[in-house]
């Protein structure tokens, strides 16, 4: 009940508290970081999304459907691991698109929708792990401390780092979290970095400030990212396809020509 209690304080939102997110704007300050990027959807929207194999970029489902609850052209979404002020460690382009079959494009944020916010990219071509090393998906743990990177509008051309936030509730396989997220924030991955290496226990799929302070809500993610790897190895259950193209899809970029002053941001609640 406390989590449904929760889900409903999203309509009722309120101004932005100063929550400690750190912008990582020098590339030395990306270290260890570079998996995480930005995923452009095409008319000015993005999203942020995480590599956890070479060729694959964990995301919200939301942000690969459009306002008409029908899925983006994955021909249009590019993938720019490490993004920030308009470089990239590298990019690649978009093969397929995978999303949970219990997913729905056109129903408002509910806990089966959050539960199966979850889409899984396979890139055209691979980005090296020297280059950017994927994150490990694995189950949440008992503690409540976890960490968010993540782009969002009014820091589009940056990745923000907030070092700590809380879970407040867990309900089966969602989470509630007091983590600073709003408008482009979807897919961000809430790490857990209690030992070695961060790990990715879940990924945001809305939230923002609410009365009751900065809200966001995610999901336990091994069994999700295990259907959805069966659902690109198989060809099931697919929601895009983009023919692949000749040029190379890993490439470094540059800045680009001024057009990311235009980017938007979507944090479309399901």
């Amino acid at each position: 009940m406390r989590f449904a209690v929760l889900l409903a304080a999203l309509a009722a939102p309120a101004a932005a508290d100063n929550t400690g997110l750190e912008p990582l704007t020098r590339r030395e300050q990306l270290l260890g970081w570079e998996a995480v990027g930005r995923l452009d959807l095409g008319g000015g929207n993005f999203c942020t999304g995480t590599l956890i194999a070479t060729d694959l970029v964990l995301t919200a489902a939301h942000c690969v459907h459009g306002a008409d609850g029908q899925p983006e052209d994955p021909g249009r979404m590019v993938f720019r691991a490490g993004y920030a002020g308009g470089e990239a460690i590298a990019e690649s382009l978009v093969r397929r698109v995978a999303v949970l079959p219990g997913y729905d494009p056109l129903s408002p944020v509910s806990q089966r929708n959050v539960q199966n916010d979850v889409a899984l990219l396979q890139l055209t071509s691979a980005i090296p792990a020297a280059v950017a090393a994927p994150f490990v998906v694995k189950a949440p743990g008992t503690g409540d401390a976890v960490s968010v990177v993540s782009y969002a509008v009014g820091r589009e051309e940056m990745l923000s780092w907030q070092r700590e936030c809380r879970v407040l509730e867990r309900s089966g396989p969602l989470v509630a979290l007091d983590c600073d997220v709003t408008f482009g924030a979807s897919g961000a991955p809430v790490l857990d970095r209690s030992g070695g290496r961060a790990q990715i226990v879940a990924i945001i799929s809305a939230g923002g400030p609410t009365e009751r302070g900065q809200l966001a809500f995610g999901m336990e993610l091994p069994g999700a990212v295990a259907a959805l790897k069966k659902q690109l190895a198989t060809g099931q259950a697919l929601v895009g396809i983009s023919e692949p193209v000749s040029r190379p899809g890993v490439r470094r970029i540059g800045t680009g020509d001024g057009s990311s002053r235009d980017i938007g941001a979507r944090f479309v609640s399901p």
